[in-house]
């Protein structure tokens, strides 16, 4: 009943920047959270940042000087702006989202963006 599309990844600079979108649609009853989660090769998903209802936000320490995580509830889509991208940055970026189809919140997954920091 919900889909979620991930949008905005690519080939950047060491240095640069990049700012991905996600866009929920379908039976929302209501958006709990969103979030955005990455895995690199040979590693496990990692929370990268996550916004809430109530615009509570959490960073993993290694972007949170960098990164920043936003909303436009209006449209259901979430943003990750990324300032400073370095490789340690690449991987397959998936937006998450908390959403209420009927009663209680359940987690639905995008199929991912890929971001390629590299010379």
């Amino acid at each position: 009943q919900v889909q979620v599309v991930e949008s905005g990844g690519g080939l950047v600079q060491p240095g640069g920047s990049l700012r991905l979108s996600c866009t929920a649609s379908g039976s929302i009853r209501r958006i709990s959270a969103m979030a955005w989660y990455r895995q690199a090769p040979g590693k496990e998903r990692e929370l990268v940042a996550k916004i809430t209802r109530d615009d509570r936000t959490n960073f993993a320490d290694s972007v949170k000087s960098r990164f920043t995580i936003s909303r436009d509830t209006a449209k259901n889509t979430l943003y990750l702006q990324m300032n400073r991208l370095n490789p340690e940055d690449t991987a397959v970026y998936y937006c998450n989202v908390a959403a209420a189809v009927a009663f209680v919140d359940q987690s639905y997954w995008g199929q991912g963006t890929q971001v390629t920091v590299s010379l």
